[in-house]
């Protein structure tokens, strides 16, 4: 039976939190509106899928090209404001959530708190001004949290299915959101608030199922393609396992960074707090992300952003460890690193020390394309590339420009999205403008650069260099 013990009375909290939460997102909006940075590589990407609507794509699931296509269409514009404006408001939308969360399980303190240390945490903080799956993830992956509470305090049916529902449209925009499954699980085995009885969690399935269902029939009738490129991302698989120590402690190093200095010490006293079973839930929701990528950054290596779904159950668990000065402590550390993320992609391409901006790597990607595009047109020639970066930005840049774009044809199985779609046709003839660093040999000795490339930010120095040569000389060199 469904535990329906009294429940903390979380009223006055949502008045206060949305106003500060609101705050937050429109002075992030503001930033972005006046951000120097170009589109990074994975965003470009994301714009792209959002122009060939599908249920699935090379190495995401659908959710985040639909957004973005969403949110280009109704602004009339593919400019860089428009594609990352989601990520302020969605992850403002999971801090007022996470506060719903934390007001069912501890009152209207902890559900204000909660909500505010969210929006402040540094990966929601870069996740406001970068698009990126785990801030689409975000709010869904949330809901579920909270509409699976409901369902185990007396919310019955109807809570258990729209968190089936909200479980599904978080893994349709990153899988991560399959640690929801071991989550709650653990979670109800340690915790009677969380246990939603086994009709309702048969409901929960059964609606995320459905949910997710699409993307499975892409999968499936696209040669796996997702799954091989997640077998790709979990290098030891396919070439082995290894010890390595100094990866694992560079991961959880990091997580400080993600998470915050004083909020991430908080989650770790968190863990140990086994005899509070509002504690022992939200650990166990909270650990099975940081434990699955720090044993995968063991075997191999592991991004930092890789454990993000441990730290939604994670906000309200630390809200619940931490007193109110530990709390302003975090608040304010996490404020520091909150304004310097928009300020100095705002103050771009300043501070350079030794003469290398510090965001260098968002930096002269349109500026590279311009001068490729310009050179294309004026050979009137296609572009082919290898390099994905290139490719990426090339086609976000190139986007009302008539020139065509290829990148290599595939020699087993597509290493890209763009080998995917867009490979160098077998029966082309023609000449091609290629971009690479190393000159092609067509028979007689290297080819002379067709010009030279004013190559400034993350390309300075990379010695890229266009090429105009015949098709049947680039299928030579592969």
């Amino acid at each position: 039976m469904p535990n329906v013990a009294a429940k903390p009375d979380p009223r006055g909290w949502f008045g206060p939190a949305l106003a500060l939460v609101a705050a937050a997102t429109v002075l992030r909006l503001i930033a972005l509106a006046f951000d120097h940075t170009d589109l990074f590589v994975d965003e470009t990407q994301y714009w792209l899928w959002g122009q060939h609507l599908d249920f699935g794509y090379y190495s995401k699931p659908p959710l985040i090209g639909w957004l973005i296509r969403a949110v280009t269409e109704l602004a009339g514009s593919d400019a860089p404001f428009w594609v990352r404006m989601p990520g302020a408001v969605l992850h403002g939308a999971t801090a007022l959530v996470l506060g719903a969360l934390a007001g069912r399980i501890a009152g209207r303190s902890a559900a204000f708190w909660a909500a505010t240390i969210y929006v402040t945490l540094p990966f929601v903080a870069l996740g406001s001004v970068l698009i990126s799956t785990d801030t689409v993830m975000a709010p869904f992956y949330a809901l579920a949290l909270l509409f699976a509470h409901r369902a185990a305090r007396g919310g019955g049916l109807q809570n258990a299915l729209v968190a089936g529902l909200c479980a599904g449209l978080a893994f349709m925009a990153k899988y991560a959101a399959i640690y929801l499954i071991p989550g709650l699980a653990l979670a109800a085995l340690v915790s009677s608030a969380w246990r939603i009885g086994w009709r309702n969690a048969l409901a929960m399935v059964v609606m995320a199922v459905l949910v997710i269902a699409p993307n499975i029939v892409w999968n499936l009738t696209h040669d796996l393609t997702t799954v091989s490129h997640t077998m790709d991302n979990v290098g030891w698989v396919r070439t082995g396992a290894m010890l390595n120590f100094d990866s694992m402690s560079d991961f959880l190093g990091s997580q400080f960074a993600v998470f915050g200095p004083l909020t991430f010490v908080a989650l770790l006293v968190g863990y140990g707090s086994w005899g509070d079973p509002d504690k022992r839930g939200l650990t166990m929701l909270s650990v099975p992300p940081l434990v699955a990528v720090t044993i995968e950054a063991l075997l191999d290596r592991a991004y930092a952003n890789w454990a993000i779904a441990a730290y939604f159950a994670g906000t309200v668990l630390v809200v619940l460890v931490m007193g109110r000065r530990w709390r302003i402590a975090a608040l304010v550390v996490n404020l520091i690193i909150a304004i310097a993320i928009p300020l100095l992609t705002v103050l771009a391409p300043w501070p350079d020390p030794n003469d290398e901006p510090l965001l260098n790597r968002w930096l002269g990607r349109v500026d590279l394309s311009d001068q490729i595009l310009d050179l294309a047109q004026t050979n009137h020639v296609p572009i082919y590339s290898a390099n994905r970066d290139i490719l990426a930005d090339l086609y976000y840049a190139g986007r009302d420009e008539n020139v065509v774009i290829y990148a290599p044809n595939p020699q087993r199985r597509a290493q890209s999205y763009y080998e995917q779609m867009w490979p160098l046709p077998e029966d082309y003839t023609g000449k091609l403008l290629v971009i690479a660093t190393t000159p092609p040999d067509c028979g007689d000795g290297p080819v002379a650069p067709l010009a030279g490339l004013d190559a400034t930010g993350t390309w300075a120095g990379k010695g890229y260099a266009p090429y105009l040569v015949e098709a049947r000389c680039v299928r030579s060199q592969n």
